[in-house]
């Protein structure tokens, strides 16, 4: 994972590409991809002052989130969980016996 820009705003890239988050303005907010719209939905009613969406991305596995309502862990593994959608199985096995060892 590589810093970089994204829509011309500063994101977490993989391999040069984006989708694993992002910062917007208006609103302000972090764009985190999900698993899948399951987790989106759990995530936007679970904790609505968190997670939220706007209607642009409706239909999409991303939410928006109030990074000063969100745990830093939590944001930890939203953030691992994004990358491991994105990442190669490969790359994620290496990771995972990494931290094993």
């Amino acid at each position: 994972m590589e810093e970089g820009e994204w829509f011309g705003t500063p994101a977490l890239k993989l391999a040069g590409k984006g989708g694993v988050c992002r910062l917007r303005t208006g609103p302000d907010a972090l764009v985190m991809r999900v698993a899948d719209m399951g987790e989106r939905e759990a995530l936007l009613q679970g904790e609505p002052e968190a997670f939220f969406s706007t209607p642009h991305y409706d239909g999409y596995p991303y939410v928006l989130i109030r990074l000063d309502k969100v745990g830093i862990e939590e944001l930890a593994e939203l953030i691992e969980e994004a990358w491991r959608i994105k990442a190669p199985k490969r790359v994620i096995k290496a990771y995972d016996a990494e931290r094993e060892g």
